[in-house]
């Protein structure tokens, strides 16, 4: 018994030494327990840059093919580096110019390239494949009238500080004798009649191109109850250039382009096209179309690249481009001066027009 009071009082004993030591060891109570600093946060890491392999963006040939791919060279380091600034790596920017306007839009459908630079009549007709993202807006033209004679003062058309999202298409009559017979009746204040325009050859574009088919094709049902196949002769050019060439020659008497068109070709009528007056005295407006909504960006719905944050990223690259001096001579082989984004609702009264084109050939 004794033996085991003694060890009791040995525990007890040892318990309360272990006590004095703990509380002779605490912090007084004005001071916090020391605790561990924190580890340091790791720096979050850099979004990884989506990657492209190849990214396809077509023209339509409303120029020289190869005046095209040689000016739009610099559109391909453009493209890559403002869309590395939105989160892009991309490979290569490949450009073609297709060999009509409905290549394009066949190739978009068909997912073969990813972004085309297109009519508004083009896109319409393809908008099962294509999605348009983006309206180019263009310089307006000191000259803007219904009336054709008002185009015809000699003097060059000028391009004014107006930023337009229209443009018109015009029916021009070249120096050839039936040329020349048309403008001095509309230049007389005459109204032109359908045996005086079925009367001259005619170097029209193909059937999806707003200018060169489209609206004169409107025009010419509104004015006369006929369309362009209702023509006896109809040429198909395969570029605007080939169209001055054979008006600077006589081959044909009338060609329809864009209002501006003049402007571009103007050099190239008397260097090339081996005319000695200017394009401004030797040619004449006949027909004015009513406007024409501008041009399109528009995007491959079935591109395996496609999808919406690439869309939003390629609307933004693009409007960059046309927001500065330098990138947008680029685009000014297109007459495109910048770019806004689009709605296909834009473009309702082309689907009306192509419903028109559609509804007229087969009745022919």
């Amino acid at each position: 018994m004794k033996k085991i009071f003694a060890l009791l009082l040995a525990v007890v004993m040892t318990l309360g030494l272990l006590a004095g030591c703990g509380t002779a060891a605490e912090t007084p109570d004005t001071e916090a327990p020391a605790t561990e600093a924190p580890a340091a946060e790791e720096p979050a890491a850099e979004p990884t840059a989506k990657k492209i392999d190849t990214l396809k963006v077509a023209f339509v040939p409303s120029r020289e093919p190869q005046e095209i791919i040689t000016v739009t060279e610099p559109l391909k380091e453009m493209l890559k580096n403002e869309l590395a600034a939105l989160g892009y790596e991309v490979g290569e920017v490949e450009i073609t110019v297709g060999t009509t306007y409905e290549a394009v839009g066949e190739g978009l459908e068909a997912g073969t390239i990813d972004v085309g630079l297109i009519p508004g009549g083009t896109y319409v007709l393809y908008d099962d494949g294509a999605e348009v993202i983006l309206t180019a807006t263009r310089d307006g033209l000191s000259k803007d009238s219904d009336n054709a004679k008002d185009w015809n003062d000699g003097q060059p058309t000028e391009a004014s500080d107006r930023q337009a999202v229209s443009y018109r298409a015009l029916f021009i009559a070249g120096p050839s004798e039936k040329g020349k017979e048309l403008q001095d009746k509309v230049n007389a204040g005459e109204e032109l009649t359908w045996e005086d325009l079925d009367g001259a050859n005619w170097s029209v574009m193909g059937t999806s191109s707003p200018a060169g088919y489209i609206y004169p094709a409107l025009w010419l049902q509104d004015h006369y109850g006929k369309g362009i196949s209702d023509l006896s002769s109809a040429v198909q050019s395969d570029s605007y250039a080939s169209a001055f060439a054979r008006l600077a020659s006589g081959q044909v008497d009338v060609l329809v382009t864009y209002a501006d068109a003049r402007r571009d070709y103007a050099e190239r009528w008397n260097s090339e096209f081996g005319r000695e007056g200017s394009i401004w005295e030797e040619t004449g407006v006949i027909g004015v179309t009513a406007p024409i909504y501008n041009d399109t960006i528009s995007v491959s719905k079935n591109s395996p690249i496609m999808d919406a944050d690439l869309i939003a990223a390629l609307q933004q690259a693009f409007i960059n481009i046309g927001n500065t001096d330098a990138d947008k001579q680029v685009i000014a082989i297109y007459s495109h001066n910048g770019y806004q984004i689009a709605q296909s609702s834009d473009y309702d009264n082309e689907r009306a027009a192509q419903k028109l084109i559609q509804e007229l050939s087969a009745a022919n």
